[in-house]
């Protein structure tokens, strides 16, 4: 029942019918403010630390936000969306992966898809906050990972939906239409910027990590055999894309989550519309409309996007 193939959303403008124009104007064009966050240092139980930006609008309800991969608290998407929940009398936690949000973190880790346990730590960092209600948003990897935090953890009820938008399903399906065509250019946005990472902590740990493997890195493939593997405690990359995949996970999904994405999507690859198990189950609600492109999702005359409005709506129906 929850697949949803009738979205509400429409194009701002026909020209964003081409998905990487969708996809590289919210990203990389839009201009967005960013809330007036307190930022927090937290401490993780293993010596390490993330970064935490909050703003308290209201003690009864809160959202989390996950941003994507090498994106952070204060991406573009990020931003329309703490602004649209602030507006909705949401309290507001945006955290940063390790490394991200400007500041290198202290372990030889980084973080991936399959990366729950540092946001179950975020969660029991908001649960402390004795919000009565807890909501998780993410994009793209970050809606991996609250794909995977709910299939692998205990889930507090006080957790009551999440969305996550623009969502890689299937790892390794989208590592393979990530280096096809245009889709390229975004592969290998991606991959300097964490190489370049993966170089400081090189320098950082050289027994762990040689410049010479990190040069070789072209593809996710690489990335997983030189660096996650190794540094992550995967067996080889078939392990990674199978324990990071959110598909592997979606079974004990007890929590009511949306996954909006976009059919027109040049980064999620053909596994990535789980339309069959969305038709069998209580708990994942699909929603594929035709055009958004990746974390895309334009709106005429607005600087916010569908995914916050439909997350908002979505929210509201749950409860």
């Amino acid at each position: 029942m929850p697949y949803l193939p009738d979205s509400a959303y429409k194009l701002s403008h026909s020209i964003f019918k081409q998905a990487h124009l969708s996809t590289i104007y919210s990203g990389a064009v839009k201009r967005t403010e960013i809330p007036d966050y307190r930022r927090s240092k937290l401490n993780l139980p293993d010596g390490d630390f993330i970064l935490m930006d909050e703003v308290f609008k209201d003690s009864k309800r809160a959202v989390i936000l996950c941003h994507g991969l090498e994106g952070n608290s204060q991406s573009s998407y990020n931003n329309t969306c703490a602004d649209y929940f602030l507006q909705h009398d949401f309290s507001v936690f945006a955290w940063n992966n390790r490394s991200c949000g400007g500041e290198m973190n202290n372990l030889p880790q980084l973080y991936h898809h399959g990366s729950v346990e540092d946001l179950d730590f975020v969660v029991k960092y908001v649960m402390q906050k004795d919000f009565e209600e807890i909501y998780l948003m993410g994009f793209s990897l970050g809606g991996a990972q609250i794909l995977n935090y709910l299939g692998q953890k205990p889930v507090h009820q006080k957790v009551k939906a999440a969305v996550a938008v623009s969502t890689p399903i299937d790892l390794k399906s989208s590592a393979e239409k990530i280096e096809k065509g245009f889709s390229r250019v975004y592969l290998n946005r991606f991959l300097k910027r964490i190489k370049n990472k993966i170089y400081h902590k090189a320098e950082e740990f050289p027994d762990l990590l040689k410049r010479e493997h990190i040069n070789e890195i072209r593809n996710f493939d690489d990335l997983a055999e030189r660096f996650l593997v190794p540094v992550h405690g995967f067996k080889n990359p078939a392990d990674f894309y199978k324990k990071a995949s959110p598909v592997t996970h979606l079974d004990y999904i007890r929590t009511p989550v949306l996954v909006l994405n976009a059919m027109d999507d040049p980064i999620i690859g053909d596994l990535g519309f789980p339309i069959q198990f969305a038709k069998q189950s209580p708990y994942l609600f699909l929603e594929t409309p035709r055009y958004g492109g990746h974390c895309g999702f334009l709106l005429s005359q607005s600087n916010y996007t569908f995914s916050e409005v439909r997350a908002l709506e979505f929210f509201k129906d749950i409860l």
